[in-house]
């Protein structure tokens, strides 16, 4: 059977990843790529008798080399493992997303275009031949519709039988005849010049762009002597054509595209506000735009307790039927209590809340693929401009951190300059990640059931009004400077598809799941461990190694209102990951009908002191994964430190003045 290795390409928001999906399903891995804090995704399917290895590109405009995405994609395509790349066109974008073509087909790669959305094209009243363009360019193309996978096979088909015969068109591109005679003669001074797969003609390219990493290598290899002359022709060129060469080049590229355009494109006359214009209008509006943003996280959250709720339900009855059936099973003793308590207890008080989990990443997916999250930053972008100091790019680290801290951690990467990146990074804390929402979840539906949603809504508001101040000081003192501008594309409206919804839903529950079967019932197990020692005494009591260290640390917390010895530890175990709150409870508690969480908590907490609860959970370090985070993308323990020192600080004052606060107004 034959092997091929396929990459797909394209920029962002051009169905890529549908594709990608449509054809591996869940036979797919997400890392890093080596030595990056880049995404990976690639993965494995079979098509006739050929075996397929297919990467997914992280989405990209060009491949200048400018940020770690653009890198990590250039150094791909230039790698020697790929057999072919397929660039993934948006039919409807099609002269901007040619841009990225080009440079591709520059590196001399085997490329096979799909143009997807080609009915969105249509409808805009654009026509593409597709023959002439396929014609022009020199390479196959052909067209897809990622959302019903129809001409998928197609296209598979296409990229397998271009492996039998590579095409490099690179020899057709024309920059005007003073810079090709150019290149011509440097393609003659600079033989010795080895970088990956890279033909000669690229090579000059990025030498006469002035590309630090390949004037490197240049300088390193016996035609270094040769540097002189390469910078009389820069020189020369830059005085011929008035121009920097790197702007001569993307002018070259630009007319190269406005040629094919005018061969193969019919445009439409100009006509009235499309759809998705219109609709711009009202969700990007400058008064309107917040308000509305503020009602889709509110509704998010409704959404997620209504459908999540009954499930939740379903799942603790039959925890409960578990601990039933087994009781009686199992001899009385150490045994008993490690299963019920120790793995049922803890692992069980956490799997409840997987429907409410799993809901929250489908509503999440389903915002980001119907492309209104790229208007929530463009909303923002103003307000995170004048009144935080911060450029709008930093709301996406800040958006992927209501999922989890860590990646919105290392998303911070994508931003310009050091101030804005450190900012995001200790303002980030402070919004609430999906590890806290079973802890929601559970204290509201005890002390607050009719308004579950709203008080969860509440809370996030809290964490992201938390994080605009903090952000607002720091850049004011510590990080003072200028902000960058954000630049980003508002993608058409588009319907998403159920298999990605479901797949992106599975991807980011599967990390909970994860947890629950390793982290989570390892630290109950510790929990359970500590509750039975020393021997002989009562579990889960003030006298057991657990008790005492609760009892050791319970007056930091008894101003705010919680001074309980079970919740300084469930507090404290915390810091690990915030599911082991909910963990350790259910461990110290056990989960049967009649002492589940939901019968015990009411013993512990008023309503008021249950809201300063959920507040330092809120505001509180988010985990050790956080933390290593932060520490590895700033490269500084002390930044590290000066995180865990505001969050601990920041949640201890909320809670206290929102404890002593309702009870000095009589909430108590």
């Amino acid at each position: 059977m034959n092997k091929i290795n396929i990459l797909l390409a394209g920029n962002p928001n051009v169905g890529k990843s549908t594709i990608f999906n449509h054809l591996t399903g869940l036979n797919q891995h997400v890392g890093n790529w080596p030595g990056k804090t880049v995404e990976q995704k690639t993965g494995s399917f079979k098509h006739k008798e050929c075996e397929c290895e297919i990467t997914d590109l992280p989405g990209n405009y060009s491949i200048t080399a400018y940020s770690i995405e653009e890198v990590v994609s250039r150094d791909a395509i230039l790698n020697e493992n790929s057999d072919v790349i397929i660039n993934v066109l948006d039919a409807e974008n099609i002269q901007r997303n040619l841009y990225l073509t080009m440079q591709i087909l520059e590196t001399g790669a085997n490329v096979v275009l799909a143009l997807n959305m080609m009915k969105y094209a249509e409808e805009k009243g654009l026509k593409i031949n597709v023959k002439e363009l396929e014609k022009r360019l020199g390479i196959p193309v052909k067209v897809i519709d990622a959302r019903s996978g129809e001409g998928i096979d197609e296209l598979i088909d296409t990229a397998i039988n271009s492996t039998k015969n590579p095409r490099n068109v690179a020899k057709n591109l024309s920059y005007g005849l003073e810079i090709d005679e150019h290149m011509t003669d440097l393609k003659k001074e600079f033989t010795n010049v080895k970088w990956q797969e890279a033909i000669p003609s690229w090579i000059v390219i990025k030498l006469l762009e002035g590309d630090k990493e390949i004037t490197k290598i240049v300088e390193e290899s016996p035609d270094a002597k040769n540097l002189n002359k390469l910078k009389e022709i820069q020189e020369h060129l830059e005085d011929v054509l008035d121009d920097t060469l790197e702007d001569a080049f993307i002018d070259a590229r630009y007319a190269m595209i406005d040629g094919l355009i005018k061969k193969a494109v019919k445009k439409p006359p100009l006509t009235q506000k499309e759809k998705t214009d219109r609709i711009d209008d009202i969700v990007t509006n400058k008064w309107l735009g917040i308000p509305i943003f503020l009602f889709v996280v509110w509704l998010l959250f409704q959404l997620t307790f209504t459908i999540g709720t009954p499930l939740q339900d379903l799942i603790d009855t039959g925890f409960g039927m578990l601990v039933e059936y087994l009781t009686p099973l199992l001899p009385e003793g150490w045994i008993s209590s490690l299963v019920l308590n120790g793995v049922i207890g803890g692992v069980g008080g956490v799997i409840t809340f997987l429907p409410i989990i799993f809901i929250l990443f489908l509503l999440l997916s389903i915002i980001e693929d119907c492309g209104y999250l790229a208007r929530a930053a463009f909303v923002v972008d103003r307000f995170m401009h004048e009144v935080m100091g911060l450029s709008g790019k930093a709301f996406i680290p800040m958006i992927l951190g209501f999922g989890c801290d860590v990646p919105g951690i290392m998303a911070t990467r994508t931003l310009a300059n050091e101030s804005d990146r450190l900012t995001t990074m200790l303002a980030l804390p402070f919004i609430s990640c999906s590890a806290r929402i079973p802890i929601y979840a559970l204290f509201t539906a005890v002390f607050f059931q009719e308004n579950q949603g709203t008080v969860t809504f509440g809370l996030y508001l809290l964490g992201m009004l938390v994080a605009i101040i903090v952000s607002i000081v720091l850049k004011r003192t510590t990080f003072k400077g200028e902000t960058a501008p954000f630049i980003m594309e508002l993608p058409p409206y588009r319907l998403p598809t159920v298999k990605t919804s479901l797949l992106h839903m599975w991807e980011r529950g599967a990390v909970f799941l994860k947890k629950a079967g390793t982290i989570i019932l390892a630290t109950s197990l510790l929990v359970w461990l500590l509750s039975n020692l020393p021997l002989g005494v009562e579990e889960a009591s003030e006298s057991s190694l657990i008790g005492i260290i609760g009892n050791f640390i319970a007056p930091i917390f008894a101003p705010l209102g919680f001074g309980d010895w079970q919740s300084s530890v469930a507090l404290l175990f915390g810091l690990m990951a915030k599911e082991l709150v909910l963990a350790t409870f259910g461990s110290l508690f056990g989960v049967d009908a009649d002492t589940g969480l939901q019968t015990v908590l009411p013993t512990l907490y008023t309503p008021l002191s249950a809201l300063s609860f959920m507040i330092f959970t809120l505001l509180y370090v988010p985990c050790f994964a956080t933390l290593s985070a932060i520490k590895q993308e700033s490269n500084s323990w002390k930044w590290m430190f000066v995180s865990a020192g505001l969050c601990i600080g920041i949640s201890w004052i909320v809670s206290f003045v929102v404890y002593q606060g309702g009870m000095l107004l009589g909430f108590g």
